[in-house]
């Protein structure tokens, strides 16, 4: 038996001794292919590094397009001006001064309007409004002045104040009148005016009979029950829906439009900064302000400090930072650990058990427009004394009843139940959040509200509150982030399909030229917004048309606190926007899964050349990394299972995603690069650089 046990130790030994032989070669044979690629990387990096220049070189040739479309547009802005002077249609220009003033001193001086002709004129000054904010925000910082910037600013905000201010007008004008207008069965007023950008909503409580302390507006959807005490008193009830926010601050109504006049621009669009808050001295400097009546100010000194910090974010953001130490010390302070993530709901300075709660305006938006809700002093009403008609005039405008809610019978404080109608071209992902508007701290809260009933279907929100305020319906600007996927394609002769993959929906945009299209969003299998898709529009008003309608997938600056993807720096990911811009003619680019386990220098995505108008997912896929100075093919697949940044073999680095794709795309394709219109290049650009895809999927 001992020799059987001999020979068991000895075949143990010599299979350690063969498994250690194979361990010894396979690290032999590991170290000799690591030797070789090291090798092959710097052959690489030499030859890399002895055409960047040319290379560089070609592709600034290339990238003058950008500038090209930058002229275009300059001259597109002068032409429309021209034509805008020629057709003398009766309009201002809201950039000169002596126009605008004439036209809002005259629209003061105009007496006792109805609501249907404040109406018509409010859809001038709606455009007004929108062709200052479009202006602002497009225009590179080079090319207008501080000064420049506000004026614009306060343009725009005395003509919020005094578009409203003609509302309290009309419906101060309205009430005197009201017993004309009684309602046989009640005896009380009620009416309903509507387009497309307001719902006026007005009851007057004429008879002063409890039974009549509820009333539903049919023909919008709005409903109201009143207290006791209310019912009682000679009160009007009105329910002003505005399709437009007039109240948030201005950093809030534009706050992350593109700037697309720089392939830098993300640099300074993350750096940090106090949203809502500038100084009074900067406010006040500049060239001569509209002037507008002191009457027709109420509500624009609380609102002022928000065109300094709109000022502040339009100049942030379009800071151009040209070299490559800039870039990446802005790229340094990205990477900064941000501060601990903020509720959406804060309490306002001060603390205790009865500070307010505050709205995040940085993660919670108003979305569906405003409804100012208000309870009014009645008038005194016209009396028929034999042949006259007698009316006491009083020298006081438009009056706010000075109500204070007293106790119901059951012991617990009165409310006013409100019932509001949602508008049928938003959506709603979630469960919106409710909040009023507080006018002394110029902020969002959702204290004061109660016992809130919101019906999906219906598209209808019941709530309580001790008083009458201004609300909104908010929801979270990030619940679509991040993006599941994401893809762009050519589809003709600059012409191109944009398709992102979000939380709730997908949304496809068409591209051509100097215009982009919404063509579908779908929720749910279902497609929605049909108000906006099929409507050729610049990417700039795309943009505020999605936001509006609760499709928001726009990243602001502020994003990276509420979303939890890997911070990539602005080098790599706004040259790479650009550099992809100018390939869009030719080439399909794609959502790569890669992307975030790359590092936060580099970004990884999918390109392919595309020469058809089909959909890409046919298409045979490369995966690229870059960094912002060089680009490289890499070997794995979507499909590998660990990510590596192995070069895929018999490729090179390049300075340029342009030479990149060169090495194997074919004369045709690199032909259509070369003929892109500058226009479809800088939409191309514009949309990557609003939705930030490399960033935030």
């Amino acid at each position: 038996m001992a020799p059987k046990k001999k020979g068991k130790k000895g075949k143990a030994a010599r299979l350690r001794a063969e498994a250690l032989l194979r361990a010894q070669q396979e690290e032999e044979a590991r170290l000799e292919r690591e030797r070789l690629y090291r090798e092959l990387v710097e052959r690489l990096e030499a030859k890399y590094e002895g055409e960047r220049e040319s290379e560089l070189a070609q592709y600034n040739s290339l990238a003058q397009k950008f500038l090209s479309a930058k002229q275009w547009k300059m001259d597109y802005r002068e032409q429309a001006k021209w034509e805008h002077y020629l057709s003398c249609d009766g309009t201002p220009d809201p950039t000169v001064p002596q126009e605008i003033n004439t036209f809002m001193s005259l629209w003061c001086d105009e007496q006792d309007q109805d609501v249907q002709l404040v109406m018509e004129k409010g859809e001038v000054v709606l455009h007004l409004i929108e062709k200052l904010e479009f202006l602002l925000l497009e225009t590179a910082p080079e090319d207008i002045t501080d000064e420049k910037q506000e004026q614009y600013l306060q343009v725009i905000l005395q003509l919020e104040d005094l578009l409203h201010q003609k509302y309290n007008d009309a419906t101060q004008s309205l009430l005197k009148i009201a017993s004309m207008y009684e309602d046989s069965e009640s005896g009380n007023m009620h009416t309903v005016l509507k387009d497309k950008n307001v719902t006026f909503c007005l009851w007057a409580n004429l008879k002063m009979k409890v039974r009549y302390k509820d009333h539903v507006f049919q023909e919008a959807g709005h409903a109201f029950e009143l207290p006791l005490s209310l019912a009682l008193s000679s009160v009007a009830v009105r329910v002003l829906y505005t399709r437009y926010d007039h109240v948030s601050p201005l950093w809030v109504q534009c706050q992350g439009l593109p700037r697309p006049e720089g392939p830098a621009t993300l640099e300074s669009a993350e750096q940090p900064q106090d949203a809502g808050q500038g100084s009074a001295e900067e406010e006040e400097e500049g060239t001569e302000e509209p002037s507008v009546p002191a009457a027709e100010k109420t509500g624009s000194k609380g609102r002022k400090k928000s065109s300094a910090s709109l000022k502040e974010t339009s100049n942030n953001t379009g800071d151009i930072k040209e070299t490559q130490e800039e870039t990446e010390k802005n790229s340094e302070n990205l990477e900064e650990p941000s501060q601990e993530e903020e509720a959406p709901l804060q309490e306002a300075p001060g603390g205790g058990e009865e500070a307010p709660r505050v709205v995040d305006l940085e993660q919670l938006v108003p979305v569906g427009g405003v409804f100012h809700i208000s309870v009014l002093r009645l008038p005194p009403q016209a009396q028929d004394v034999g042949d006259w008609i007698m009316v006491e005039l009083l020298d006081v405008g438009l009056e706010e009843y000075p109500y204070s809610p007293g106790k119901a019978e059951d012991g617990t404080q009165e409310a006013v139940q409100i019932t509001l109608r949602l508008p049928d071209n938003v959506i709603y992902f979630k469960v919106p959040v409710l909040a009023r508007w507080d006018p002394a701290g110029q902020w969002w809260r959702t204290d004061g509200i109660s016992k809130i009933t919101y019906e999906a279907e219906k598209k209808s929100i019941t709530f309580s509150m001790g008083g009458f305020s201004t609300v909104a319906l908010l929801q979270d600007a990030h619940l679509n982030l991040p993006y599941q996927a994401w893809e762009l394609h050519p589809t003709g002769v600059d012409e191109g399909l944009f398709t992102i993959t979000a939380v709730f929906a997908t949304i496809q945009i068409q591209i051509k030229d100097n215009q982009c299209m919404l063509s579908s969003v779908v929720v749910e299998e279902e497609e929605v917004l049909s108000h906006i898709t099929g409507k050729w529009m610049s990417p700039l008003a795309l943009r505020a048309a999605l936001k509006r309608a609760g499709v928001n997938i726009f990243p602001a600056e502020h994003s990276p606190k509420y979303v939890p993807v890997p911070r990539k720096g602005p080098l790599a990911e706004v040259r790479a926007y650009e550099q992809m811009a100018l390939l869009a003619a030719a080439f399909a680019f794609a959502h790569s899964k890669w992307n975030g386990e790359a590092g936060p220098e580099q970004v990884v995505f999918k390109v392919s050349e595309h020469l058809t108008a089909g959909s890409a997912k046919g298409n045979h896929w490369s995966l690229l990394m870059f960094d912002g100075e060089k680009v490289q093919h890499l070997k794995l697949t979507e499909t590998s299972e660990a990510f590596s940044e192995e070069v895929q073999e018999e490729s090179e680095f390049h300075s340029t995603l342009y030479h990149m794709v060169k090495e194997s795309a074919s004369n045709e394709a690199m032909e259509k690069v070369e003929r892109a219109g500058c226009t479809f290049i800088d939409s191309v650009y514009q949309l990557l650089l609003a939705t930030r895809v490399l960033a935030f999927s």
